[in-house]
């Protein structure tokens, strides 16, 4: 879990470098727990949905994205969502597999 500790303070300490808005912080910061609502449709499709936005695979695209086109906007994304993945993996919450939100790939969460 340190790992994600070191993901989190590092892209928020970029952002910081970065000079971004923090109200564009706070607000993105929060966006990728949108994905909850996947699990309206069900465990499967809602772990689907959650490891969609719970994935280093986009962020990362966007940072790289960002940084080629010098884009701030997408740059800023890329951090912020990387951020937030750091700080919820080190709280615990991994991807999720389909049995339900409690299972993850980082142990069991919640009450059992």
């Amino acid at each position: 879990m340190l790992d994600a500790l070191a993901l989190f303070l590092g892209m928020t300490l970029l952002y910081w470098c970065w000079e971004g808005s923090w109200w564009v912080y706070a607000v993105l910061f929060l966006a990728p727990d949108l994905s909850f609502a996947g699990y309206l449709g069900g465990p499967r499709f809602g772990a689907f949905v959650y490891n969609a936005a719970h994935s280093y695979m986009m962020p990362m695209a966007l940072m790289t994205v960002g940084f080629a086109l010098a884009a701030p906007l997408v740059l800023s994304v890329g951090m912020v969502w990387l951020a937030h993945i750091g700080f919820d993996r080190a709280l615990g919450y991994g991807l999720k597999y389909a049995g339900g939100f409690g299972f993850t790939h980082m142990g069991r969460i919640g009450k059992p």
